[in-house]
């Protein structure tokens, strides 16, 4: 049976579980084609990324279960993931990886709403009178 690297990526609150093997190069995500499961072409091509800067597009199979957030908040855990797991494959593929910042987990997420306000920033209107 073929190695299989697996790794976590995160993005937001959403969570990828990357599962990967030496193959033709296609894409399951949540037991369904990452075409048929992401809609925008952003999305696609976000996944398609760290192949594409390594050199290694086709050469792998790649199963993803991920939960939570949105889809563009999924597509960046994949992609995260995915990074991560070609690393364990190759440590010589860190360097191409990180100079595109794929390596580093994005860790902006979305601010809390405060008590007495009427969101993360935004306050009540003020009247004087």
């Amino acid at each position: 049976m073929a190695q299989r690297y697996y790794a976590t990526g995160k993005r937001k609150t959403s969570v990828a579980r990357v599962w990967m093997q030496e193959g033709s190069g296609q894409i399951i995500v949540n037991n369904r084609p990452a075409e048929e499961y992401f809609g925008t072409e952003s999305s696609k091509t976000a996944i398609q990324q760290p192949f594409e800067i390594t050199g290694t597009v086709g050469k792998f199979d790649v199963m993803v279960n991920v939960r939570g957030g949105g889809l563009n908040g999924q597509a960046g855990a994949i992609r995260h993931g995915i990074t991560k797991a070609l690393m364990t494959y190759d440590q010589t593929l860190r360097a191409p990886l990180k100079k595109a910042g794929f390596v580093t987990r994005d860790p902006r997420v979305k601010e809390r709403k405060k008590y007495g306000q009427r969101g993360a920033r935004a306050r009540f209107q003020f009247s004087k009178r």
